[in-house]
């Protein structure tokens, strides 16, 4: 008899302790499963996408290392935008250059303006205030300079005058820069020359090239070199800056150990 009741004891002690280990695993699961959905509801919102930053050029950096280190900052965008829209990648980036003073002008520095587009009507965005044609004009203000190459686009795709531009062949930039003239972006009479020469002088028609599959082929290109003959009172320094090219530059190309230079000595000049 004895024996019986420590057997039934044993058996309800059994059945109690079975009892609360099912209760415990059934409470840790659903405090896991709590647990994944407080972590769902958590969860880190996307990313903003970032604005583009350009890189500046280094300090006493001559024009045509700002104006090189513009075109690196920039070309990726203008031909992004001649695939968009049909303006060549090379009519961008002169515009660009001339316009903003290669990214160091006013306007451009305060608002990220590159092509000087004032606010105009239905303008909703932020904007600055700058002296033009008149006092205190409104221009508009971009966060991300990519936004100011965007519009550039839209503002000749969507004017009616410029429409005769986008009949031209994509690479025809002369055709371009003369028609923008003419169909009245600029008032200055030597517009359509300065652009060419900008374009010319850094090959920013590789670029056009680049976009429609063309090869760019670098030895096909003029690579005549001109020359230019010291005169009395020349320095290296003077002749840099009537020729645009940098001390170094032109010590570079004519092998000079030094800034020593003598009158009738022939400098080649890139």
């Amino acid at each position: 008899m004895r024996l019986k009741t420590i057997l039934i004891y044993t058996l309800i002690a059994l059945l109690l302790v079975n009892c609360k280990s099912k209760k415990r695993v059934t409470t840790s699961k659903k405090q896991k499963k709590q647990i994944e959905v407080v972590s769902k509801n958590n969860l880190p919102k996307e990313e903003k996408e970032t604005v583009f930053t350009p890189t500046k050029p280094p300090k006493n950096a001559s024009y045509q290392e700002i104006v090189t280190n513009y075109i690196t900052n920039y070309k990726n965008i203008a031909m992004q935008e001649m695939v968009d829209f049909g303006i060549p990648a090379s009519i961008t980036l002169a515009q660009g250059i001339l316009e903003s003073g290669a990214g160091r002008g006013k306007l451009t520095l305060k608002s990220n303006n590159h092509f000087g587009i004032k606010c105009h009507t239905g303008w909703k965005g932020e904007r600055v205030y700058h002296d033009d044609d008149k006092r205190q004009e409104c221009f508009r203000k971009y966060k991300d300079p990519r936004n100011s190459f965007k519009d550039h686009s839209l503002f000749l795709a969507n004017r009616s005058r410029y429409k005769n531009l986008f009949n031209l062949n994509k690479s025809d930039y002369k055709g371009w820069a003369k028609g923008l003239r003419k169909a009245g972006y600029a008032t200055d009479p030597k517009y359509p020359q300065k652009l060419i020469s900008i374009i010319e002088r850094y090959k920013l028609y590789k670029y056009d090239k680049q976009v429609l599959g063309e090869k760019y082929i670098q030895n096909q290109e003029n690579k005549a070199s001109k020359t230019y003959t010291v005169k009395k009172g020349d320095t290296l320094y003077s002749i840099s800056k009537r020729y645009n090219i940098s001390v170094d530059e032109l010590k570079r190309i004519n092998n000079l150990p030094d800034n020593t230079i003598s009158i009738g000595q022939k400098l080649k000049i890139q």
